[in-house]
């Protein structure tokens, strides 16, 4: 089922009202946090900060770790792991689709006096006291904004330059199908701010560790197509186990990169990466071209995310995860372009 109720005036004010009547306030991302997710929550702590707000930015990752490419975002100083984030009655999510992806904040987040959650997805399952989600948005980080203007905080440099860093990345640069004029004029807004989207760029797109090359060497040289997968449509794939990143001292996040490469492969439709946690479980991104809807593969599997971007965590090895993928692909629509 898709979400498609879109927010009203009166959960907005809601919002606010929860944001600013006093009480100790913790805004999460979803487990292994991009830019979307993260920023926008930071961004959101930056201005709630200058409403003197007591608040605290999380996501329920343990061990806690910052992806690399996020760590020059600025708010950092909001940030607390989850065992450091006390009691705090209002909780608001960002980007994140299902109450599963808050992994072991969860239960922080059911107890809150207010739940607010922040979102974009289709694949929204519904929970919270108040679903800020609009489908249409092409990131959360444009939601993000508008509840920055709603808290009557004036938008500088530094609360913009989280919220773009969100905006670029979830938009592919402003190429994938989502983008609208109205999205560029989000842009020049944020742009007008003088935050260096320069650096942004740089940090999250131009800025990775040697081994973290080879590694995707490595991934690449080792990746199939199959040109008759996706009913004629085409599949390429890879996996990356946690011995290929310890080969390299790398963290999952530097996996990243495989998958924006591997997708542009113009016999396939699909682009699937097969990427082994450092708890052993197997999480899989997948990219369409757009024929192929990947959230709801990625549903029938135990997860969500966008037409054009998904994925899901999966317990058994590559050989099965394929297998379920090739069978949800097989049996997909083909939609037009």
């Amino acid at each position: 089922m898709m979400w498609t109720a879109a927010p009203t005036d009166a959960d907005w004010d809601a919002t606010v009202e929860a944001l600013t009547c006093g009480r100790p306030v913790l805004l999460l991302a979803h487990v292994s946090p991009d830019a979307d997710a993260l920023g926008s929550a930071l961004a959101v702590g930056l201005a709630l900060e200058t409403r003197g707000v007591d608040v605290a930015v999380s996501f329920g990752d343990d061990p806690f770790t910052v992806p690399r490419i996020l760590r020059s975002l600025p708010g950092q100083h909001l940030l607390a792991a989850p065992a450091e984030t006390g009691d705090r009655p209002v909780v608001v999510s960002f980007d994140v689709s299902a109450i599963e992806r808050l992994g072991v904040l969860r239960a922080a987040a059911e107890a809150a006096e207010t739940f607010v959650a922040v979102d974009h997805h289709a694949t929204f399952t519904g929970f919270g006291h108040v679903c800020l989600v609009d489908v249409h948005a092409p990131a959360t980080a444009v939601l993000a904004l508008e509840l920055v203007d709603r808290l009557g905080v004036e938008l500088d440099a530094t609360i913009a330059t989280p919220i773009y860093a969100g905006l670029v990345t979830d938009t592919g640069s402003f190429k994938y199908a989502g983008t609208t004029s109205a999205t560029h004029e989000v842009a020049a807004r944020l742009l007008a701010t003088g935050l260096r989207h320069d650096v942004v760029a740089r940090h999250i797109y131009d800025d990775e560790p040697f081994g973290a090359l080879r590694l995707l060497g490595a991934a690449l040289d080792r990746s199939v197509l199959e040109e008759n997968a996706a009913g004629g449509l085409g599949l390429v794939w890879t996996v990356v186990t946690d011995a290929d990143r310890a080969t390299f001292d790398l963290p999952l996040d530097a996996v990243e990169r495989v998958i924006d490469v591997l997708r542009i492969a113009t016999e396939a439709e699909v682009a699937c990466v097969i990427k082994q946690d450092d708890a052993g479980a197997w999480r899989v991104s997948m990219r369409s071209k757009g024929r192929i809807d990947v959230s709801a593969v990625a549903i029938g599997l135990g997860g969500g995310g966008h037409r054009f971007a998904a994925g899901f965590t999966a317990p058994e090895g590559p050989r099965d995860v394929l297998h379920s993928v090739r069978e949800a692909l097989a049996a997909a629509e083909h939609l037009p372009e």
